[in-house]
């Protein structure tokens, strides 16, 4: 580029001295000129950065400096030389001088990895046996962590060992229940030792748990023992340790069952010095009272006393489920059965001798049938809390049931004795006689304490029966015997009076509706005479009824009707004028019995069907003497009426 520069000025003045030689074509010169003119400088990177170079020093353009132009830019590159290699000089003595450095540490190097191997050589007998009592050391360490993993899972801590091995008289906690459980599962778990080649080391530790288990439930049944002797209070607390203790000692059934039979023990002697207190000393402060103080009421005395028993059975139960809430072994619903009964076994003989003397003293039907719904409600009540009907207070109750019940139906069978050996005659009025009404009153309080009852439906319509049985039956002998001398229509009277006043008792009730169908159908047989009682009665004073029986006995061999005795014409006439008058006011004949009835529905009943009874007659009369074979002249001037007619005038 210098040159090339260096060679323009003389181009140019070539070029402007020789301006008057024609050009030609191929004159080099002319080629170069042309090469330049073309050339395009912006594009020409190299060129531009050389003409920038060269505007540094090249200031003044004049013919001087265009000359001297080449050698200024020697000198220039001169320059430049001489201080690049003043530099290199300085870069090669430092090159020189680290060459020296890493020739020294190439020699340390050298010389160190030298004593290494020396060294090396010297210590590879310690180095092995290094080595091999690292890996000895590693193996020792896993070892003693298996040996200590497998005592830590098939071993007790020395804590655990010091609480399961307590002093005698120290209380459970829970920490103990814990150690148990542990001991348990390290009793489980040693099994599988005994499956592999550890079997000496499974028997040992499984022999050894063994015997701290049976120490340690030892030790839990004595502590459990003395805390269930100490429930000896009305109101006992059941410790959430206790409940844990007996949940534990279910895994041996018979120290299990002694803890179980201690704890009845104990509170059956709370629950019979509880009843002793309830009936001589009363509640705290004297509320409630004694129920002895009540014993002149038998009903209140007896149903205090119950009550009582009930809810001291309902606590006892609440007390053995909260001891019993861990247990699950089966069967302990039996087991729970079981101390109930024997925890209230002993207030039966105190209550039976109580019962006894109030049944014995005999307080009346009334009242016996009411002890006897009473016991058996609480036998039914209590029943369903203890979940068995063998307990010895269900036993005892039932015996009093069964012994009121016995006393109650004695004293209805007395009742109808005393009935019958003193047979009352039926008043005037045909009513009901006293014994009658004092029955039934009997009859109907016994059957409202039936009803007010608590006892189940079942239950009590077996007994219904029974009562009923053993009262309405001698009374409805009573009456029949009572009305035996009476006449017909007196009789009649008189049975529906009582009968009807025995369904009107029983109306009431329920469970009465076969007894109630029974009366109906006697009512019934005893209307069926007063009916035709009524009838004859009416047909009688009406001057029908010698007429009617003729009618009813004649028979063709008599001949005509008119030929018989006072069945003439004239005799016919007479007795339908009183017939007349009959149905002018057919209110006025009526029997003085039917005023006695007492109900007003079966007196209308009566006059009504006998009405029908004497319309039917005089149909018969009508259609016998308007008949041609017995031979009545002018039968419509005897009989003005037709039967349709005399029926309309009666209904």
């Amino acid at each position: 580029m210098a040159n090339t520069k260096e060679e323009s000025p003389v181009d140019g003045s070539t070029l402007s001295s020789n301006s008057n030689v024609p050009s030609q074509p191929n004159n080099p010169l002319s080629r170069k000129l042309n090469k330049i003119l073309e050339t395009r400088l912006d594009n020409d990177k190299e060129m531009l950065e050389a003409l920038k170079a060269l505007s540094v020093f090249f200031t003044e353009n004049s013919l001087r400096t265009r000359r001297n132009l080449r050698g200024d830019i020697e000198r220039r590159s001169l320059t430049i030389n001489e201080e690049f290699a003043r530099i290199f000089k300085e870069v090669k003595e430092e090159l020189e001088s680290v060459h020296e450095d890493v020739q020294a540490m190439s020699t340390c190097c050298e010389e160190m990895t030298n004593r290494l191997k020396a060294a090396k050589e010297q210590t590879q007998d310690l180095i092995v046996k290094t080595n091999k009592l690292q890996g000895e050391n590693q193996r020792l360490e896993v070892r003693a962590q298996v040996a200590q993993a497998f005592l830590a899972k098939f071993q007790l801590s020395s804590e655990e060992m010091a609480t399961l091995r307590r002093a005698r008289d120290a209380p459970v906690t829970e920490d103990f229940f814990k150690v148990l459980s542990r001991v348990k599962h390290i009793h489980e778990d040693v099994k599988i030792l005994l499956r592999t080649n550890q079997q000496t080391a499974g028997l040992e530790i499984m022999e050894q748990m063994a015997v701290l288990q049976e120490t340690a439930y030892e030790q839990l049944y004595r502590w459990a023992q003395n805390e269930c002797r100490g429930l000896t209070q009305e109101t006992c607390d059941i410790s959430p340790v206790l409940t844990q203790a007996m949940e534990a000692l279910q895994d041996r059934p018979v120290l299990y069952k002694y803890t179980l039979d201690e704890f009845g023990t104990a509170r059956r002697c709370a629950v019979v010095r509880g009843f002793i207190d309830a009936l001589t000393r009363g509640g705290p402060g004297g509320t409630p009272r004694p129920i002895e103080m009540h014993s002149h009421d038998p009903l209140r005395y007896v149903g205090d006393m119950l009550a009582w028993l009930h809810q001291a059975t309902a606590s006892e139960k609440e007390h053995l489920e909260a001891l019993l809430k861990q247990v699950t072994l089966q069967g302990v619903g039996e087991n729970m059965q079981e101390v109930v009964g024997h925890i209230t076994e002993g207030v039966c003989r105190p209550l039976k001798v109580r019962i006894e003397q109030v049944i014995v003293a005999e307080p009346g039907a009334v009242l016996l049938y009411k002890l006897s719904n009473l016991l058996k409600f609480y036998h039914h009540t209590i029943r369903s809390i203890i979940g068995t009907s063998v307990a010895s207070l269900l036993i005892t109750i039932e015996e009093m049931h069964l012994l009121s019940k016995k006393m109650f139906f004695n004293s209805l069978s007395l009742h109808a004795s005393r009935l019958m050996d003193k047979v009352e005659l039926p008043p005037p009025d045909l009513g009901p006689t006293a014994s009658l009404n004092q029955t039934l009153s009997l009859l109907r309080e016994v059957l409202t304490s039936h009803d007010s009852s608590v006892v189940p439906l079942d239950a009590r319509q077996a007994d219904f029966a029974q009562v009923l049985s053993c009262i309405l039956d001698p009374l409805l002998q009573l009456c029949t015997v009572s009305a035996s001398n009476l006449g017909t229509a007196d009789m009649a009277t008189y049975m529906v009076n009582s009968l009807y006043v025995m369904k009107t008792t029983l109306a009431l009730f329920e469970f009465t509706d076969k007894r109630l169908e029974m009366l109906e159908f006697q009512i019934e047989a005893h209307l069926d005479t007063l009916i035709n009682e009524q009838a004859s009665y009416v047909l009688t004073r009406a001057g029908l009824s010698y007429i009617y029986n003729c009618v009813q006995q004649h028979t063709a061999e008599q001949g005509p009707l008119s030929l018989l005795p006072s069945m003439d014409s004239s005799s016919v006439k007479a007795a339908m004028v009183q017939f007349d008058r009959y149905l002018s006011s057919p209110d006025t004949l009526m029997m003085p019995q039917l005023n006695f009835l007492l109900s007003a529905a079966i007196k209308e009943q009566i006059f009504r069907q006998s009405t029908e009874l004497v319309c039917r007659a005089y149909g018969e009369v009508y259609t016998a003497l308007t008949s041609p074979a017995n031979t009545y002249t002018d039968p419509e001037t005897l009989l003005p009426r037709s039967p349709q007619q005399v029926q309309t005038l009666l209904s």
